[in-house]
């Protein structure tokens, strides 16, 4: 195609444009002058004109220059032709193009002057401006076949010259004859590295044509030959480099250019051979050519992602399936086509490269050649052109082998699509691989591989390590390429080769770039389609004569089994990896990881896509056969076994260690069982999983897959393979193979949708922020250069070429898929949420069959306990986590076949997880699901019945009923899914199977279970209502209180419900109750232990406690109807031990010491340190004393600012209360709580409950007279009370601990007169003392005790008066002597007693009182004793006084003075009072001592 645009400007007013041929385009361009014409008018329109494809030296553009009248006259035409132009097309045989400035004529030019151009001066004719130039214009030529390219054209010309035999050849003003041409042809070659790069992109296909052309077929010249393949090697390496360096932009995913691939799937093809000939193959060549090597789509076919019924390319998901024999590889690589690129413009590239070839073709090609290539070229020693390129690219050197290098692709592709060619159309496809190639070509592959195998190991002295990741790309896809075509043991040992070098200089160097480098070479070689054949997954493990011969695909899988020792077949030994050679460098990577961190997760990637397209290929859908592809991954059970302390931790483990101490026994069972919590915790992880250090080295993302692939590889493994490997399994071994089955049934625990919903929502939060980070480092201070500078020092490589350069260019990176879009829709998410789903299930009976492998093994064996114990810790860990129906009815026959075949394990050895099972049987037994809740009921049946069987007088269950009984209190505390509807339903099903059971009829069972399944449903009863008391911490504590109390005589049920209220307690930060209630639990263990075990240095039962609390003797096991700990399933609790009991006191020491009680502290650890002295504990004692110490001196240190609690006299009044109707309790409230805040708190908490309008708090404290409250109402009356203590008890109470502790009575008054009032003067003043008795003593397990005793005692006035003057005194001689001294509180104390504004009130009391003898006797001594009071008050007076001022200075000396005169005063007028004495009572006295 050509295309002409020309634009200029003229002396004229009209230009017509003519082209002489065929009158394709006649038309005018306008110019006029306004107001007169100008001599040199510019006009810039531009006329395009399509020239024909063949041009000859005749063809020319004429330019007719027009006046043209504005006013036409009569016989005079409007348009006169007043000049002529012309410019020849062609020059020499090129286009003439760019800028002329032409003469015009005044004459019509004479035939035949187009040959001539318009400034040669013709005879005859006139010319403008005397023949000078005045027309300039400027000529632009668009052409597909004209180059304009000078070195283009020479080079073109010359080999036209050598197509046609035609010399001499003259180009331009050159004539070359043909004794030159030889030196020419190697000139016109070099210099084609001069010329521009857009002529050489646009003819960039008969370009390599031609240089192809020159290096497979040499020219004959003068009767030589002429070898021209070093020339055009070098020029075809430039030109590549050329294009991949200055169109950058239009790469591939693996950094090919466009332009260059295109040419080898469209255009390539070999010299001598006719695209319009018969195929020797069946069905004909069919379609452009396609081979494997990087020919990969940039775009994952869409179907992939919904149906994986395609058969995929092993280790390269992107890469499709392929046939099943080599010669059906083959034809697919020659017939197949590439994928068309996403982007329009390299679609439409492609297609106009592909459409201009043919076109230049056949325009250029004369009529009589039968094929493109002329018979002139050949010579009588043709080359094949993939044996040529070799040769050149092994022979050169310099700056010509590291430019081909540079574009190792290019020429790796040429080479196999010419192999690929030359056997096709030589019809040697069927020939054996050895005798398809010469030993030359092949010496010079593996110079090639040599040579990049000291390339790469050059790094890191080599810099470019982009050059190296592409040459290590680029080898590994051409090295896959010839598994295909050449004898596959060369290339084993071409890998084998490279492979070893590479590693033994990662080896010398320990470099993560190599690492990375020898992973995704392994990937790419791994990804052949026939890698599993390639791998001999039938024969035997005998070491070959090379690392892999050469075999045939169509060997197929063999059916005999191979008869050989099955342990050598989970080995990754020398034997293996010779005979499954890709396998074992895959494994071997594997097991040999540098930095999990780094290279982990793309070996496990690696690992993980093999097994995908193993899964998914149509080809190995037979179980037999897929059996034998999971052979050849055998080993990898036992790798990952060995890396299990290194695997993630999916349990959960560490948050479930409540307590950082190793003899810490408060764990697990108590947190299953606290009340309230959202979901009972799973099992414990088994204690090997916390042995090893380097725990928790991979991440979660690579040891999920590696988990991935070892279940797969335990799904379709031979199962008799499996059962004698573990047969010569040892018992750690196995254990450890148990642990890691542990481990998976926490890895893919099915999550739910919600899960996925927060996943979504957390990566579209982390998306804005690399955003906003992306923002600072364009706006902010962190500038593209530091980030930049930042990149170039990381040590760290990329499997991906360096695409740290690559900064904006989205096209290039890998990750842009997931980063388009973050958020996803609702439609994904439930599908993920499926597939999670299906997942989970698929693993978990993987699991399971492995389970029972397991069983099978062992079950004969002497070491079956130990294996079996952990079988069922898995089975049970799988039960506790989310799982399918589908998984739950397999899982559940297995558990009752485990239980029946092995009753003993669970009854007698495993007993803690005799307990788990029923508690996971019973919440599967609240279910909604029938189906799961029909087998949930049927297995908990047949474990009392099997319990009930194995009975030694076959009379009782009684393991089963407790841990029932305390599964159900712990499910129905714990669960939040639970139903106490199909719970119900589960029991009576169980009552059913126990009535129609006809072996059991005549026994004692089914009444048994009878009464076991009535009391269940009492123990729901009261266990519910905890449910809906779960906001109110009072009640929820009472009714778990209540529980443990039922449970009095069971004392492992009582064990667990004690620990659930100090777990509440823990949780509302009740340091103190929490300590209590360990307390009663170590005093019921010690109860229980001393029946058991005789040891004089345990404590003596729960009297040992006293000293810590006097409630504890409530733990007694005194009552008729306390079990003995000697009977089955009794005190059969880890805590019921010695170390039970040392755990149990060092929490309550813990809990006692957050509380502030140190005092109690000390009174603990008097129980615990002759336990620790028996046992010779030296560390422990020392711990111990180190604390004690500690207690002691914040004792000392925080004398007078501890604080303990708040008390409160509450009283519920009204039927809305229910229960609490009329009930009254001391509520303990933490310190300096006020009287409004528990009001306010009560009131809000029940006025939600019943309506605000509904409760009302009873504002005074007097006694309440229900029948006046309203029936409809809630009433609460809310009093302050203080610990009240008799005169006797205040000796032994003594410090701030001792009046705070162990509190029984309480006291609160309420001042009242007779006439009803509750205020009057002095003289008519009464108090009421309303004394409160609790049931217990404070602190204690709960935080309201019930009131269970009121006694009230009424003050006489004189009474009320004496209380005050005693509490003035107190608090003067309080101020005067404390240290350090207070000089402020001094004196406030002294201006309340003697200051001048309050000094009425003492005395006024003295007036009122002390002024006349009472008439009555009995309030003589009530008098005297105010008297005394008052004597005292003056003395406390006069010593505060004197302390007084001893601390002022001189500016409040005035001011003392002010307070003696007042003192003064004050003594002055109650002198008279106070020395008045009543006779009456001394005469008794007197009488007395004068008769004797």
């Amino acid at each position: 195609m050509n295309l002409l645009t020309y634009s200029g400007n003229a002396p004229f007013g009209q230009v017509s444009v003519n082209r002489l041929y065929n009158g394709l385009y006649h038309g005018p361009i306008f110019w006029q002058s306004n107001g007169g014409n100008l001599k040199s008018p510019d006009f810039h329109d531009e006329i395009k004109i399509k020239l024909p494809a063949s041009l000859s030296d005749h063809h020319h553009i004429l330019f007719t220059f027009y006046h043209v009248s504005c006013q036409q006259k009569q016989n005079t035409p409007l348009e006169t032709p007043v000049g002529y132009t012309w410019i020849p097309m062609l020059q020499n045989g090129r286009l003439r193009t760019g800028h002329f400035c032409l003469p015009v004529s005044l004459e019509k030019p004479p035939q035949s002057y187009s040959v001539l151009s318009p400034d040669v001066p013709l005879p005859g004719m006139k010319w403008v401006d005397n023949h000078r130039g005045v027309f300039n214009v400027e000529v632009v030529a668009v052409s597909t076949i004209h180059t304009q390219d000078q070195y283009l054209d020479k080079f073109f010309a010359l080999v036209h010259a050598l197509d046609e035999h035609m010399f001499p050849v003259r180009i331009g003003d050159m004539r070359i004859m043909e004794n030159n041409l030889e030196t020419e042809l190697k000139s016109s070659i070099a210099a084609l590295n001069s010329s521009q790069l857009e002529p050489v992109v646009r003819f960039l296909h008969l370009l390599l044509d031609k240089l192809v052309l020159l290096v497979v077929r040499p020219p004959v010249i003068a009767g030589q030959i002429v070898n021209l393949g070093q020339a055009s090697f070098e020029v075809m390496a430039s030109i590549v480099n050329r294009l991949h360096k200055y169109l950058d932009t239009s790469q591939d995913m693996h950094g090919r250019n466009s332009l260059l691939s295109s040419y080898i799937y469209y255009v390539f093809r070999l010299p001598n051979t006719d695209p319009n000939s018969p195929s020797p193959g069946p069905g004909g060549l069919g379609g452009s050519v396609h081979y494997a090597t990087m020919a990969r789509s940039a775009v994952r076919p869409a179907s992939l992602n919904l149906n994986r019924s395609r058969s995929l390319s092993n280790s390269n998901p992107d890469i499709s399936g392929t046939p099943t024999s080599p010669d059906d590889e083959v034809r697919s690589i020659i017939g197949s086509k590439i994928e068309a690129d996403s982007d329009t413009y390299n679609v439409v590239l492609h297609i106009l490269f592909l459409c201009l070839y043919c076109f230049v073709f056949f325009s250029l090609s004369v009529a009589h050649y039968p094929s493109p290539y002329p018979i002139y070229f050949s010579s009588p020693f043709p080359q094949l052109f993939h044996e040529e390129l070799a040769l050149q690219w092994v022979v050169s050197s310099g700056s010509v082998r590291e430019g081909a290098l540079q574009q190792a692709w290019f020429f790796f592709e040429l080479m196999v699509k010419s192999i690929i060619h030359h056997l096709y159309f030589t019809d040697r496809l069927e020939s054996p691989r050895k005798n398809r190639f010469p030993e030359r070509f092949m010496d010079d592959i593996t110079a090639l591989v040599s040579t990049i195998s000291l390339l790469t190991l050059c790094y890191p002295s080599n810099q470019d390590l982009e050059l190296v990741e592409r040459l290590n790309t680029s080898l590994a896809f051409f090295l896959n390429d010839l598994l295909s075509v050449m004898d596959r043991g060369f290339v084993f040992t071409l890998i084998k080769t490279y492979w070893k070098q590479v590693s033994t200089k990662l080896y010398a160097l320990q470099n993560p770039t190599l690492e990375s480098l020898r992973l995704d070479f392994l990937r790419i070689v791994c990804s052949h389609e026939h890698y599993v054949t390639l791998n001999l997954p039938c024969s035997l493990l005998t070491p070959p004569a090379s690392p892999s011969p050469s075999v045939s695909s169509s060997s197929g899988f063999s059916t005999h089994v191979q008869d050989q020792k099955i342990a050598n077949m989970f080995e990754l030994s020398v034997p293996f990896r010779e005979q499954h050679y890709l396998a074992g460098l895959v494994l071997s990577e594997l097991s040999v990881i540098l930095d999990p961190d780094n290279e982990g997760l793309k070996v496990v990637s690696v690992v993980h896509n093999l097994l995908s397209s193993h899964d998914s290929d149509p080809r190995y859908a037979d179980p037999e056969v897929k059996a034998r592809v999971a052979m050849l991954y055998l080993p990898l059970i036992g790798i990952v076994m060995e890396t299990l302390p290194q695997l993630h931790d999916f349990t959960g483990t560490v948050k479930y260690h409540r307590y950082g101490d190793g003899n810490s026994m408060i764990s697990q069972t108590v947190a299953m069982a606290i009340a309230g919590t959202s979901t009972a915790p799973p099992m414990s992880r088994p204690s090997s999983f916390l042995l090893n250090p380097q725990h928790g080295t991979f991440s979660a993302e690579s040891s999920r897959s590696l988990l991935i692939c070892l279940l797969w590889v335990l799904k379709n493994a031979d199962e008799l393979v499996l059962q004698k490997w573990f047969t010569d399994l040892s018992v750690s071994q196995l254990n450890r193979l148990l642990d890691l089955l542990y481990l998976c049934v926490s890895c893919f625990e099915y999550k739910g949708k919600k899960a996925f919903e927060r996943m979504n929502s957390l990566t579209f939060k982390k998306s804005k922020d690399m955003k906003a980070k992306l923002e600072e480092a364009i706006l902010g201070s962190i500038g593209a250069r530091q980030e930049m500078v930042r990149r170039k020092r990381s040590p760290s490589g990329s499997a991906f070429g360096s695409q740290e350069n690559l900064r904006w260019r989205k096209d290039m990176t890998h990750w842009r898929q997931n980063s388009e879009k973050m958020d996803k829709t609702r439609a994904e998410l439930e599908h993920e949420a499926l597939i999670d789903g299906n997942l989970a299930t698929e693993a978990n009976l993987i699991i399971l069959d492995t389970l029972e492998i397991i069983v099978q093994t062992v079950s004969v064996t002497e070491s079956k306990e130990s294996i079996l114990g952990g079988v069922l810790k898995v089975l049970l860990h799988s039960m506790a986590c989310n799982q399918s129906a589908l998984y739950l009815q397999h899982c559940f026959a297995t558990q009752r076949a485990l239980v029946s075949k092995f009753p003993e394990l669970l009854f007698e050895e495993e007993t803690e997880q005799c307990a788990d099972l029923c508690l996971r049987l019973l919440r599967n037994c609240s279910s909604s699901i029938s189906t799961i809740r029909a087998h949930a009921s049927a297995s908990l049946y047949l474990l009392m019945r099997q319990n009930f069987e194995i009975g030694n007088v076959s009379t009782n269950f009684a393991r089963v009923k407790m841990q029932v009984t305390m599964s159900l209190s712990s499910l129905v505390g714990t669960s939040q899914n639970f139903n106490e509807e199909f719970l119900r339903r589960s029991l009576k099903t169980i009552l059913t199977y126990a009535e129609e059971d006809l072996e059991l009829r005549e026994t004692t069972f089914p009444d048994q279970v009878q009464d076991l399944v009535f009391n269940l449903h009492m123990i729901l009863s009261d266990t519910v209502k905890m449910k809906e008391h779960q906001e109110d911490p009072e009640m929820l504590i009472d009714l778990m209180y209540r529980i443990a109390k039922g449970y009095q005589t069971s004392p492992d049920l009582r064990l667990t419900w004690l620990q659930n209220m100090a777990g509440k307690h823990s949780e509302r930060t009740n340091h103190a109750e929490a300590a209590q209630c360990l307390v009663h639990s170590a005093a019921l263990v010690a109860e229980y232990l001393s029946m058991l075990e005789d040891r004089k240095y345990l404590p003596v039962g729960c009297v040992t406690f006293q000293n810590i609390s006097s409630n504890v003797l409530e733990e007694s096991a005194v009552s008729d109807d306390v079990v003995s700990p000697d009977e089955e399933g009794i005190c059969s609790g880890k805590y019921f031990t010695e170390i039970g009991l040392v755990g149990l006191l060092e929490q309550a020491a813990a809990s006692f010491s957050m509380a502030g009680m140190y005092e109690a502290v000390n009174e603990v650890y008097k129980v615990l340190i002759p336990i620790h002295e028996a046992n010779r504990d030296a560390k422990k004692l020392a711990t111990i004393h180190g604390k004690l110490q500690e207690a002691f001196g914040k004792i000392v240190h925080q004398d007078g600012k501890r604080m303990f609690g708040t008390y409160f006299r509450v009283g519920f009044y009204g039927s809305k209360f229910g229960d609490l109707d009329e009930q009254e309790f001391v509520y303990k409230e933490p310190a300096i709580t006020k009287l409004a805040e528990i009001s306010h708190r009560l009131e809000g908490f029940y006025g939600e409950r019943f309506g605000e309008d509904q409760v009302e708090v009873i504002k005074d404290s007097n006694p309440v007279d229900k029948c006046k409250l309203d029936p409809n109402k809630a009433f609460i009356q809310i009093t302050y009370v203080e610990p009240y203590f008799d005169t006797y008890e205040m000796k032994d109470r003594i410090t701030y601990f001792d009046k705070n502790y162990n509190l029984r009575r309480f006291v609160y008054c309420t001042p009242f007169t007779l006439d009803g009032r509750a205020h009057g003067d002095l003289h008519e003043q009464f108090k009421r003392k309303t004394i409160l008795t609790t049931s217990h003593a404070f602190p204690y397990i709960k935080t309201r005790i019930n009131i269970i005793h009121k006694e009230e005692i009424i003050s006489m006035p004189i009474e009320v008066a004496i209380e005050d003057m005693q509490k003035k005194t107190q608090e003067l001689a309080f101020a005067t002597h404390q240290d350090p001294a207070d000089a402020k509180m001094l004196q406030m104390v002294l201006q309340g007693s003697v200051g001048t504004t309050v000094n009425q009130g003492p005395l006024e009391v003295a007036q009122v009182f002390l002024s006349e003898i009472p008439s009555d006797p009995k309030l003589y001594r009530h008098h005297n004793k105010l008297r005394l009071c008052f004597k005292d008050f003056t003395k406390r007076c006069e010593d505060a006084l004197r302390k007084n001022k001893s601390l002022i200075g001189p500016d409040q000396k005035e001011y003392q003075r002010e307070l003696e005169r007042n003192y003064h005063r004050l003594k002055e007028a109650l002198q008279p009072l106070i020395n008045r004495k009543i006779p009456q009572l001394y005469k008794p006295v007197l009488q007395v001592n004068s008769h004797r």
